[in-house]
């Protein structure tokens, strides 16, 4: 044999080995080579049971040990979600999701932990964003528009610690990815509903917004006034209040408007509390004449959709939220592009008649 050809049949002898390796992973796993090549390398597109097969394989094979795949492929990413704390229940679900997802976040090789801070103080939304960081290797957080927020962000990201923002965004930081609804769309929809449901009439309509302080309140803001700016001008938008996400403020503000606006024909709930809304509404007698739309399938929305209270609910599920994420850490973990491989959520419209 040549040189060259020791070489080569060398080269193909190292690949031989390395194959077989994969393919022991694979006969131990019951997952095919292919499978396996997928999930060493952290390519998506595996099912979670499957992942946490062959990485416990792989490990029992000792084949992590002698591969070339980096060892921090095998060391659990530490993440962290942060989360408004408060009445929003919808928030609470998500929070309550991801605390109880432990075991499909070790498939993916993660941990997680969910931290609520109180809502709508952005300084002490960018101290903890920089304590957290210290200690973890992402950090997923409802972003408030600020810049000490923004400062934050970008300190995380000078330390090699990727932020996700999740629901709302935050504009010109160095974020890594950003996991939610199309906010100015949003807006749209819940007003096309709300002229859809009051017809070709003159009439009021008014918002109550959890916090502008949001950026995905106010863009869904722009969406609604744009909407009955371009296509349903016989409509006015007589207002918008800010109630917090609490049920108290939001009853306070929808009895307002109601006192305010006698002929008011809907509301538009851009955040949480929509108990204090729909309380307003019953104890005025027009819980059947008021448009309500809102946002976020809950225990407290899907009952007031029954009862009719509530027309429609604008919502996104928080396992598809959370699989975003998981999907954006690991690929960022593997030097990938963070979206790639991800799709963006869409919108769900939740009515009465289609309630799951």
């Amino acid at each position: 044999m040549t040189d060259s050809a020791e070489r080569n049949g060398g080269g193909e002898s190292l690949q031989r080995r390395r194959m077989a390796r994969i393919a022991d992973v694979a006969a131990l796993s019951g997952a095919s080579t292919a499978t396996v090549d997928r999930v060493l390398n952290q390519r998506p597109g595996v099912r979670a049971a499957t992942v946490q097969r062959v990485l416990k394989a792989a490990s029992e094979l000792g084949y992590v040990l002698d591969s070339a795949l980096p060892a921090q492929a095998f060391t659990p990413m530490r993440l962290a979600f942060l989360l408004p704390a408060g009445s929003n229940r919808f928030l609470a679900m998500l929070g309550r999701h991801i605390a109880e997802a432990q075991e499909h976040l070790a498939s993916f090789n993660m941990r997680a932990r969910v931290e609520f801070i109180e809502s709508f103080k952005p300084e002490l939304l960018a101290q903890q964003l920089r304590q957290v960081g210290r200690d973890v290797d992402g950090i997923a957080f409802m972003a408030l528009e600020h810049p000490a927020v923004r400062e934050a962000v970008n300190g995380l990201a000078e330390r090699g610690v990727p932020a996700v923002t999740l629901i709302s965004d935050i504009a010109n930081a160095r974020r890594a990815a950003y996991v939610g609804l199309d906010n100015r769309s949003t807006g749209r929809t819940a007003g096309y509903l709300v002229a859809r449901f009051i017809g070709k009439r003159p009439a009021k309509v008014a918002m109550i917004a959890g916090s502008l302080s949001y950026r995905a309140h106010e863009e869904r803001e722009m969406g609604f006034l744009h909407l009955f700016e371009e296509m349903f001008p016989q409509i006015e938008v007589v207002g918008l209040r800010e109630g917090l996400d609490d049920e108290g403020r939001n009853y306070r503000q929808a009895k307002a408007l109601l006192a305010q606006h006698p002929d008011l024909a809907g509301i538009y709930n851009i955040g949480g509390g929509p108990e204090g809304i729909a309380k307003a509404l019953k104890e005025a007698g027009r819980q059947q004449e008021v448009v309500f739309v809102g946002h976020g399938l809950t225990p407290a929305t899907r009952a007031l959709l029954l009862d009719g209270t509530m027309d429609a609910v604008i919502t996104q599920h928080p396992h598809a939220a959370l699989m975003s994420c998981i999907a954006i850490f690991a690929n960022l973990r593997a030097g990938r592009p963070a979206l790639e491989g991800t799709a963006p959520p869409s919108i769900e419209i939740i009515l009465r008649e289609n309630l799951p």
